[in-house]
């Protein structure tokens, strides 16, 4: 399951941890399945504003402001991507923070 978003990840990073991969899409759950959820717009502020709370403050414990310009930095690194799959952008966001080992 975690091959399918490990190689969407390695587009942005050398090393994955399949671990931390497995950890989010059970985070997820069924958002991924839908045609819309399965997608961060990091364009929209109100998108931004349920990942922080969400997954960086429920997953990885980051405070907002931390959250949010790490959000801001993944969408820069990704910006020649039109879509950005939620579970890659999680993983560069907990990647970015050094907080991966919380989700392994």
């Amino acid at each position: 399951m975690s091959s399918d978003y490990s190689a969407d990840i390695r587009k942005y990073t050398a090393q994955v941890d399949a671990k931390a991969v497995d950890a989010i899409v059970k985070f997820c759950g069924i958002a991924l399945k839908g045609a819309d959820s399965k997608w961060v717009s990091i364009s929209d502020d109100a998108e931004v504003q349920r990942v922080v709370n969400g997954f960086c403050a429920k997953k990885l414990g980051l405070d907002a402001s931390t959250a949010e310009a790490a959000i801001r930095a993944v969408g820069e690194k990704m910006k020649a991507d039109r879509t950005k799959h939620r579970v890659t952008v999680y993983y560069l966001v907990a990647e970015h923070t050094g907080t991966l080992g919380k989700l392994a």
